[in-house]
């Protein structure tokens, strides 16, 4: 069978969510073209001939940008069967299906697109078929390394810039999936639900082996929590460093695990982590526990000066705005940025990001967001919400506005920072205190091209940019400081 998956955006990455299904698919025979529409554009003559057409769901922006897209492609191929994958594919269940999806698949989904394919080849069955397989698999899987072939070369993607050092060409993996916690907001949560899935390491050693051949300088994991299986994690830091002693990495954790195994970060640092990114989410103890975090904000002061004395740089992630947010509180973040000298591991756009409440969020528990929620939006696939202070709401559209035009000139994040911070003491009636200046540090911070983040409402331009291949392609090679 012919079989089109489609990526729409993944942060830059070059998609595990294709290369490891197209793996599985053709080893067992089928033909299959991997489309990365984030970096290509929709190559029509595949699509036309596709009996399968599955579409990779691994966040909120992707799935916006699919359900924009799923009326092209049924145009182009009436007859073939529609399928979406990954993780937002569940949690927007019935309006997947109301654009014409016949196929939602969860969790470990690749065991169900091969019974998928399989089923389509053997019974001839048309695209509205009822599905046979389970929309959520949590089974333990026997991973294939993943095959990357047919996809933009890394090279296209997001870069590591290293200030003073130019930019690294970078790759992309994962070592598990799923997330043994239960975060309030999170989106793994839904469908996951606490439980967690290991690649194992030679699958993941194979993965890397090959991108490094193909030119990667630097690989970054996109395991939702690297530390989830400490042992695991750790076992691969070491061999990797062994196998690759001069090529970095950078890791995603949690504050509550970077306390709990704190013993373990120097070797993260001496295997080559370059940096940690961690969602701290907030600074106020009273958000954390909504949020349902597992830390507090002394938790988090207390991460900073560990990894300040062991010499690794963090990159905390925020969702500043929510139905909690005070404007003191506001304030209060960006001075613990500022006395932590930490402005400059900051991208700009984590500071105008609000909360997002999807279908089947875990936030949906509380009442005090039952109270204040508006009717589900299926354009936007949230829960609409405003803050109780309409200032807070104001203020976030000025945050993303003054991070967009930072980000069109290649603005120091020092100098954003500063306009950000004046804009937030303005919102709140003050004169801005004339801002400490950091001490300057023995080299600049490095960051990834395009900043991760999660649980976050796009902002007002990004399903805009985000879906022009073109354009995107072109701030990845450029090194711009994408703001997704």
């Amino acid at each position: 069978m012919k079989i089109v998956l489609i990526s729409t955006y993944e942060l830059g990455r070059q998609p595990f969510g294709l290369a490891s299904p197209a793996a599985w698919l053709r080893k067992r025979g089928h033909h299959v073209v991997s489309l990365d529409l984030s970096r290509q554009e929709v190559d029509e003559s595949a699509i036309c001939t596709a009996g399968l057409i599955a579409i990779y769901l691994p966040m909120h922006t992707a799935t916006r940008l699919a359900a924009q897209l799923i009326p092209r492609l049924r145009e182009l191929s009436p007859s073939a069967h529609l399928c979406c994958y990954g993780l937002y594919a569940p949690m927007n269940f019935e309006y997947l299906r109301s654009l014409g999806v016949s196929t939602i698949l969860g969790g470990e989904f690749e065991e169900g697109l091969v019974h998928l394919a399989e089923r389509l080849t053997s019974s001839h069955e048309q695209k509205t078929s009822q599905q046979a397989e389970p929309v959520i698999s949590l089974a333990r899987l026997a991973f294939e390394v993943p095959d990357r072939s047919g996809m933009p070369p890394i090279e296209k993607y997001a870069h590591l810039i290293v200030p003073g050092d130019g930019y690294r060409i970078v790759g992309s993996t994962e070592a598990s999936r799923g997330c043994k916690h239960r975060c309030r907001h999170c989106p793994i949560v839904p469908v996951y639900k606490g439980v967690f899935r290991i690649v194992s390491r030679d699958v993941v050693m194979e993965d890397i082996r090959r991108q490094v051949a193909a030119g990667a300088q630097h690989i970054s994991f996109g395991d939702p929590d690297f530390f989830n299986g400490i042992r695991h994690a750790m076992e691969l830091a070491e061999e990797f460093h062994r196998e690759f002693p001069a090529i970095t990495y950078d890791v995603t954790i949690k504050i509550e695990h970077l306390r709990k195994h704190e013993e373990s970060l120097p070797k993260l640092r001496d295997t080559g982590c370059f940096f940690v990114i961690s969602a701290v989410e907030s600074v106020d103890d009273a958000v954390l526990e909504f949020l349902d975090k597992g830390h507090t904000r002394a938790d988090f002061l207390h991460v900073v000066k560990t990894f300040r004395e062991l010499g690794m740089t963090l990159h905390p992630t925020f969702v500043p705005f929510t139905p909690w947010t005070t404007l003191n509180g506001y304030l209060d973040l960006l001075e613990v940025l500022q006395a932590q000298h930490l402005i400059e591991n900051v991208a700009p756009i984590q500071l105008g990001i609000r909360l997002l409440i999807p279908e089947g969020s875990r936030m949906l528990e509380l009442e005090d967001v039952r109270r204040i929620i508006e009717p589900f939006d299926p354009h936007a696939l949230a829960y609409p919400w405003k803050n109780p202070d309409s200032r807070l709401d104001a203020l976030s559209e000025t945050v993303q506005e003054i991070a967009a035009v930072a980000e069109g000139r290649k603005e120091w994040r020092s100098a954003t920072f500063e306009r950000i911070w004046k804009a937030a003491h303005r919102a709140a009636s003050l004169a801005a205190p004339r801002m400490v200046t950091a001490p300057a540090p023995r080299a600049g911070v490095p960051f990834l091209s395009e900043p991760w983040y999660c649980c976050a409402e796009p902002t007002r331009d990004q399903l805009v940019s985000i879906g022009t291949p073109k354009l995107q392609a072109k701030r990845a090679v450029a090194g711009a400081d994408g703001s997704v």
